[in-house]
């Protein structure tokens, strides 16, 4: 099935799945402030600007982190980071994967031609200018969601949070698992056992590529999926959290022995 300009088919799935397109006559939201991602991956120009002062359109990466770190109470910047890396990752892997399995092929998400609202959440956070089909193989949907967005994403929270690339890349690594565990649960409910099978299979084959392979441990049967990895996102860090269902952590960790603004290790 060809990809449709409104990308229609992944609308019953809501939420993270949903890709707002083109087609739309203005933004999901009014006076939404959507950038393109190419964007939120170069450098900030703020150095030696204090980061509560800077607009979001300047640094939309920096006002993300401060509004999930203001969400969640985080104690520190670059938990908070890892948070807001792993909620993009899970949205980027949530619609491309969806594409691939009820499509057969893929949009473009160029981070040119995809733009990224920090201020909103699913599905209101992102907007295709344009969709361009490409085909839904595990070796492409890997170089138009990690090659093109994960790398430079994972490079720029690492460099301005301290947040070890290791840990960046099991979220990355968590975030796909989770949906294609979401997808391959929806589709079983629906008895769409073809495209359940679908994203079982590229789920494990994109957990197998060079950047994640070592990141955790995939078990992907008909009855389902499950992941456990070998980082963690660092979410115990929030007061009142624990850890979450796939971390390599069965309980939280005791009180970090590094200062608060110490860089992940």
């Amino acid at each position: 099935m060809d990809l449709d300009p409104a990308l229609a088919a992944l609308r019953p799935l809501g939420g993270f799945s949903v890709l707002h397109t083109s087609r739309l006559p203005s933004p999901p939201r009014r006076g939404a402030a959507f950038t393109p991602l190419a964007h939120v991956y170069t450098p900030a120009s703020v150095e030696g600007v204090p980061d509560v002062h800077v607009p979001v359109e300047r640094d939309p990466l920096g006002f993300r982190v401060r509004k999930v770190a203001a969400a969640l109470g985080a104690p520190e910047a670059r938990v908070a980071a890892s948070v807001a890396q792993q909620g993009l990752a899970a949205r980027l892997w949530s619609v491309t994967l969806a594409c691939a399995a009820l499509y057969g092929r893929v949009p473009d998400l160029a981070p040119e031609l995809l733009r990224w609202d920090p201020d909103a959440g699913a599905p209101d956070d992102l907007w295709l200018a344009e969709v361009r089909p490409l085909p839904g193989d595990t070796a492409t949907v890997a170089d138009v969601v990690l090659t093109a967005h994960l790398a430079p994403l994972t490079a720029a929270v690492h460099t301005r949070y301290g947040v070890a690339t290791g840990l960046l890349w099991g979220n990355a690594a968590s975030a796909l698992a989770g949906a294609g565990r979401e997808l391959d649960r929806r589709a079983r409910r629906d008895g769409r056992t073809d495209t359940a099978a679908h994203a079982r299979s590229l789920t494990a084959g994109l957990l197998a590529h060079p950047l994640l392979a070592a990141t955790g441990d995939l078990t992907a049967t008909p009855a389902g999926i499950s992941f456990r990895r070998r980082s963690c996102c660092l979410y115990y860090r929030v007061p009142g959290a624990g850890v979450c269902g796939d971390c390599c952590f069965s309980r939280p960790p005791g009180p970090p022995r590094s200062s608060p603004g110490a860089r992940s290790g």
